[in-house]
């Protein structure tokens, strides 16, 4: 072999370690949390729920005809959802790709992805392989205090080694046990939302991007500024939120960098001209949020000083600590790129941009990106700084990623649901053979109902997905419930026209609610039934 590429080789082993690493584990990330066999669509236990309306969003492009988009959960109005990565593997399985490989490769290439721009990120910025690397191991372990509720449970003991490696419940799983850690730092958070790494990947890679001619004390090519205005604006749809935020940490550079300024001036420029399309067919529907002051987040309902404080500490812990101290030490250049990114920390604590306030975790998570490169910039400042304080940081190592250590095994151990898919159901064969590819369904099935498996909408999923999306779900939820006890066929096809529905799906073991079976054997044609499950399907064609 050439000595020129053993040398090159040689000096980026560590880059390549990386690589590798980072590639393994997203596979196995993605892969372990949901599969394919025999026909069973194979889902992780604590990625179950949100599937539930990733699936369908997935099957409307791929099985379904769903342009322009809408959300197949809620049909009849544009969609409010980010869709696009969705879209994206909507397409491979129309192409022919399993549904598996079609999610999972794109998932991994995206998780992959982010964990490499964080190493460079970092690296680049701190000019310190170490730094680089800390970054990514803080990022993947979280450095919350959440350890203090598994230890809680289970006392320290000669058979705490076994209790870490055998649990299968997250120590903390807040607001939702009501315990004071989030939810938000495990890893649950990117093999639940698929497109949230990627897309924290491109953004930083668009800042990196920019940031390196300036540190490099470099021009900033014009054309590459118009292609990151393109990628940039086709994010409006590929993550609202984060694309929110990539523009506004562009502001920011261009306030704190006056050469990035006619850079980002294009960019925006561009942006502009890509997403105010976008921008104009959302608000062409009826979203019932609008986004206001909220200060404090998940302690907005008893906020005090003390209470903000206490529940920040126990949420990032020791980096509550460490990133103060790190932007103390570094130059002004480093100050200016962490002021960018703590701005993140105070919008999410000040306005709520969705019904759930819990959703504005992501710019909490987005800060950390950059966060965690100050902590370890402390920790080599200080692991350089004096062989005495080499045990501290050792110590301190230990407890910003025990948290993150007791949150990997829940995930490992997680066990597998199964759910018949087309291939050995079917309900859903049928419904794909024999139904229009935008046909709505009025559906009494809320999770994994089979005309959203089958790529067709239905009239409402489980309210808590649309709900958290902006849609008025309680108006729509009780229009189903009336049409399905209905008793007057005139008003009942009043409503069915309106909502442009095509299929009645009833289940005769169905109990949420009540359902006027003798109204619909009286009114419409039975075109399937499944005598093993009493499911039904009557189309109303004939009669509205």
């Amino acid at each position: 072999m050439n000595k020129k590429y053993i040398k090159f080789l040689r000096d980026n082993f560590i880059e390549f370690f990386i690589a590798i690493s980072s590639l393994l584990f997203s596979s196995w990330l993605m892969f372990s949390t949901f599969g394919y066999k025999n026909g069973q669509i194979v889902i992780a236990t604590k990625a179950w729920s949100d599937f539930a309306s990733t699936i369908p969003l997935i099957r409307s492009f791929s099985f379904g005809s769903n342009f322009p988009p809408q959300y197949p959960i809620f049909p009849g109005e544009p969609i409010h959802y980010h869709f696009l990565f969705y879209f994206f593997v909507g397409i491979l399985e129309k192409l022919g790709i399993r549904i598996d490989y079609a999610l999972n490769i794109p998932s991994t290439i995206g998780f992959f992805f982010l964990l490499l721009i964080i190493y460079l990120f970092a690296k680049k910025i701190f000019k310190s392989r170490a730094v680089g690397i800390l970054s990514v191991v803080f990022f993947l372990f979280n450095g919350s205090l959440s350890f203090l509720e598994f230890f809680k449970k289970n006392p320290i003991s000669p058979a705490s080694i076994k209790d870490i490696i055998s649990n299968t419940v997250f120590p903390s799983f807040g607001p939702y046990d009501g315990k004071i850690v989030s939810a938000f730092w495990n890893l649950n958070i990117f093999t639940n939302q698929r497109h949230l790494a990627g897309a924290f990947a491109l953004s930083l890679l668009i800042i990196y991007l920019l940031l390196i001619p300036v540190l490099r004390k470099q021009k900033i090519n014009l054309k590459i500024s118009i292609l990151l205005g393109i990628v940039l604006g086709f994010f409006f749809y590929f993550h609202l939120a984060v694309f929110l935020m990539t523009v506004i940490a562009l502001i920011l550079l261009s306030v704190f960098f006056e050469k990035l300024r006619i850079p980002i001036l294009i960019i925006l420029t561009t942006v502009g001209i890509i997403s105010i399309p976008q921008y104009l067919y959302l608000q062409s529907g009826s979203a019932t949020f609008k986004s206001f002051f909220s200060p404090g987040y998940l302690t907005s309902f008893n906020l005090t000083f003390f209470s903000f404080t206490k529940y920040w500490f126990y949420n990032l812990g020791l980096h509550s600590i460490l990133i103060p101290i790190g932007f103390l030490l570094s130059n002004r250049t480093l100050k200016k790129i962490f002021i960018t990114f703590f701005v993140f920390f105070i919008i999410g604590n000040s306005i709520q941009f969705s019904p759930e306030i819990a959703a504005n975790h992501k710019f909490f998570n987005y800060f950390m990106l950059i966060g965690v490169m100050f902590s370890a910039f402390t920790l080599v400042w200080l692991w350089k700084k004096s062989i005495v304080l080499k045990p501290i940081v050792i110590i301190l190592f230990f407890f910003l990623i025990l948290s993150g250590i007791l949150d990997f095994f829940p995930i490992y151990n997680d066990i597998k649901g199964e759910t018949a898919d087309y291939p050995i159901n079917q309900d859903i064969k049928w419904i794909i053979k024999n139904t229009p590819p935008d046909s709505v369904f009025l559906n009494t099935h809320y999770l994994y109902d089979p005309a959203s498996l089958a790529g067709r909408k239905i009239l409402l999923g489980w309210p808590y997905f649309s709900w958290s999306a902006g849609y008025d779900t309680l108006t729509r939820d009780n229009l189903r419930k009336t049409l399905l006890n209905s008793t007057s066929l005139n008003l009942f096809c009043t409503e069915i026209l309106k909502n442009k529905i095509n299929y009645i799906e009833l289940n005769q073991e169905n109990s949420e609610f009540p359902i006027n079976h003798s109204f619909f054997e009286e009114n419409f044609k039975e075109v399937y039934v499944n005598k093993q499950n009493t499911y039904k399907i009557y189309d109303v064609k004939n009669k509205c």
